[in-house]
Parts: C-alpha cells; sequence; structure tokens
C-alpha cells in the first residue's frame, strides 16, 4: 500500500500505513506500532492556534475556568490555569457538556485560543508549588470566568496538544508570575476542599449528588483539591477524565444492579461531528460493551483500506483490567448507568461508535459521553425481539453488520443464552 500524504501549513509529512487494528487501542499514546512517535498526531503538529500571539510573554483575560495537568515527566510534571487573550464570557471555551451541538471548527477555535500558563510541580507532593498551585486550584473551583493574569520566562509557544482521552490543549508558555481577581468558588467543591478527611472516591460522587457537573468535578480531581490530607495528589488531566468517570460509574452501578430488568428492546441514536452513535437496550442482568469502528480516513484509520474496529466489555461481575480502548469506554458507560438509574431498570447494553472520514481530528472522550448521554435522552425506537433491533441498526450503519456481530462478546454471549433456553423448553 503507497504511503499517503498529508500536505498541512508550509510543510508535507508522510504517514506509513501501520495496522489499523492498532491504532485503535494505542489513540496515540503506547507506541504499539514500534515508533518513537505517533504519525497520526505528528499529522497535526503544525496546526496553529486561532488568535495571533505574536510572541507574547505576557496574558490577561477571563479563564473560563479551565486548568491543565500535564502527565510528561510524572511525578514532576506540568500543571496551570487556561487563559484566552481577552476578556468575557468564556465559559464554553471549556464546558464539554455544552459541545454537542457544535462543529470541529468552532471546537478548534475555542480551544486553541486558551493559553496554558505551565508550572512545575510534584504530583505526590503538589503543596510545595505555593501560591502558584494555590491560585490554580481557585481557578478550578470558579463557578464563572475569572479574570487572571500570567507573565511567562518566554514567548508563549503557539502549539496545539491532542488527545485521544481530553479534549484539545491550546498554546502554553512557562510560567513565572500568575494572578487573578475575585473568584466565585462553587460552595460544594469548597466544602470537600477543606475536608481533609474525606476520601477523593466520596468527594467525588458527593459533588456529582449534588449536581455538579462532571467536567467541574473532573477539573477540581485533577489540581489535588480533594482527598484525604497529605494523601492529596495532583493527577494528570487525560488520567482524571476517565478517573471520575469510572469512579462515577461504579458507585452508580452498585444500584443500578438492584433493579428489575429492562422488558423490551430499544434503540436510540445520536450523531456529531462524524461520529455515529446507537445505544441498544436489551432485557438482562448487567452487561455492557462499547464497539468502535473507524473508517478509513477517520482519526485512528488513516493508512488503511479496510474499516478499524474494537471493543471492549464487561458483565455484572464487572472488569479486572483496564479498558483496551481506553477512556471512550468509560465515558459512555457513565451515560449508560445514569440512564438505566434514572429509569430504576437495569440490562444488557450495546453502545456502537462509528466514525467517519469526516472525523480527522481527536477531540477527547467528552465527545463519546455528552452524545451517548444526549442519545439515551431522546425518543427510542422499541423492538419486541432482538433479531428485529439488530436488522434496524444494521440498517443504520456504513459498517457491514458481521464485523459487528464478530466483534461483539456482548451479543455472542446473548444469542448462545437464547440457544440453551431454546433447547432445555424443548427437553
Amino acid at each position: 500500500m503507497n504511503s499517503p500524504t498529508i500536505l498541512w501549513g508550509s510543510g508535507e509529512i508522510k504517514l506509513h500505513a501501520v495496522k489499523s487494528s492498532l491504532c485503535i487501542y494505542c489513540l496515540g499514546s503506547r507506541a504499539l506500532c514500534g515508533r518513537r512517535q505517533c504519525p497520526i498526531m505528528l499529522r497535526y503538529s503544525k496546526l496553529q492556534p486561532v488568535v495571533k500571539l505574536d510572541d507574547k510573554t505576557m496574558i490577561d483575560g477571563s479563564s473560563p475556568p479551565g486548568v491543565f495537568v500535564g502527565r510528561i515527566g510524572y511525578p514532576k510534571i506540568g500543571i496551570g490555569p487556561m487563559v484566552p487573550p481577552y476578556f468575557g464570557d468564556t465559559r464554553m471555551l471549556d464546558y464539554p457538556e455544552s459541545w454537542w451541538s457544535i462543529d470541529l471548527e468552532k471546537l478548534v477555535e475555542y480551544r486553541s485560543s486558551l493559553v496554558r500558563g505551565i508550572f512545575k510541580a510534584d504530583a505526590r507532593k503538589p503543596w510545595e508549588a505555593g501560591r502558584l498551585l494555590q491560585i490554580t486550584q481557585e481557578i478550578a473551583m470558579a463557578t464563572q470566568p475569572i479574570e487572571a493574569y500570567m507573565e511567562f520566562s518566554k514567548p508563549v509557544q503557539a502549539r496545539i496538544l491532542l488527545d485521544e482521552d481530553a479534549q484539545p490543549f491550546g498554546p502554553y508558555g512557562l510560567v513565572e508570575k500568575i494572578e487573578s481577581g475575585n473568584v466565585k468558588v462553587n460552595r460544594f467543591i469548597e466544602k470537600a476542599y477543606y475536608d481533609e478527611d474525606l476520601k477523593a472516591s466520596e468527594a467525588i460522587y458527593y459533588l456529582y449528588s449534588l449536581g455538579v457537573p462532571v467536567s467541574a468535578i473532573q477539573k477540581a480531581f485533577s489540581v489535588a483539591v480533594f482527598g484525604l490530607g497529605k494523601r492529596r495528589r495532583l493527577v494528570p488531566t487525560r488520567w482524571s477524565i476517565t478517573a471520575v468517570d469510572n469512579t462515577l460509574a461504579e458507585k452508580i452501578l452498585e444500584k443500578v444492579k438492584e433493579n428489575p430488568e429492562v422488558n423490551e428492546y430499544s434503540v436510540y441514536e445520536a450523531e456529531h461531528i462524524g461520529n455515529k452513535f446507537i445505544v441498544v437496550v436489551m432485557p438482562g442482568k448487567w452487561s455492557y460493551e462499547f464497539v468502535e469502528m473507524f473508517h478509513p480516513g477517520s482519526v485512528w484509520n488513516v493508512g488503511s483500506g479496510n474499516i478499524a474496529v474494537g471493543s471492549d466489555y464487561e458483565d455484572a461481575e464487572g472488569r479486572t483490567t483496564y479498558a483496551r480502548i481506553g477512556g471512550c469506554y468509560y465515558a459512555a458507560r457513565l451515560a449508560v448507568v445514569e440512564y438505566l438509574h434514572k429509569n430504576m431498570r437495569q440490562g444488557s447494553v450495546l453502545v456502537l461508535r462509528e466514525a467517519g472520514p469526516e472525523y480527522i481530528l481527536p477531540v477527547g472522550v467528552w465527545l463519546v459521553r455528552e452524545n451517548v448521554r444526549k442519545a439515551l435522552a431522546g425518543k427510542p425506537v422499541l423492538f419486541s425481539s432482538l433479531d428485529s433491533a439488530l436488522s434496524y441498526v444494521a440498517k443504520k450503519l456504513r459498517t457491514p453488520w458481521q464485523l459487528v456481530i464478530k466483534e461483539s462478546r456482548l451479543l455472542r454471549n446473548i444469542r448462545e443464552r437464547r440457544r440453551i433456553t431454546e433447547y432445555l423448553k424443548e427437553k
């Protein structure tokens, strides 16, 4: 197969094809293809921010609020606030719960305008960062945009950071000074901050149960706002997102597993930024599977002519290992258990994600969580049998249905149980 050539900006980058199934499990972070740099992420290395920075060594503006915690060099990592070079109502720049209706171009515009002020901190001893950490924590706890000022040791680097788990991040600079205006903090998050006997997992669920947005909890958790006293840690943004999704889902699942089963087959749908999401809710004890299909030309299937398919699964016993397909699995699972808990039911749930060639840029797992939420908030198509439900779903996908059947452990298990039941009836 010839290597595709991507023209971007003033440069030319050669992408050499790798096995596409590796890409959807690696997501640019595990080097499964053996290369030092992910060729897909390299594709976007020359992507420039929308705002002009003009070699700025200082930034002042209204933080959405937003913070960033890096993972490179862990436990000595980069952390700091995110501030655009303008003032006003900037909440949309860092509020994933409101992004399900915006297009890719607008999302890049939002994210690339946020400048990251980075200072070094020890994830295991965050308090040693002193005043810089304190201001960053205050920003993370804020309920509305806060005026902030940052001075850098060198001009800001006009580079965008992309990550499959976290939303895109804008330019950055090594910060020497941070100042902020009056902060109106979320009183529930503030209460958790001052309670040094409250475990982080308990704080996460406490805040969620009071209606604090998941993205706000993730931000606060990442900058060591809650947890047991000196055991509080900085958590890289991409890790904090999945940790909060998983913690909440596990807690809610304890209640979901006590509910009666759904008694019909229902199908829900949503579509956004070249991604189609289909959720199939079926009678049965709790089990869950997330199957994703990346068509040729989509972000994690650049160099292949075949559809790349990957999946992960759990039954009522849960998982003992981290899902191979990463944070998307946990993001969708949270949306699913929220739906079941709200409806006081349990069931077997299959979530299908089909990414077309229009999906050219990784934007983070919020895309999965918020669109599965959106789908499940809509009106379902109801069916009396599994076969009729799956026949409907098959017609909605561009992916050949046999690829899904081959990949889906959940559907194989359901069909096997049905065969056993029919056999016993005959006896």
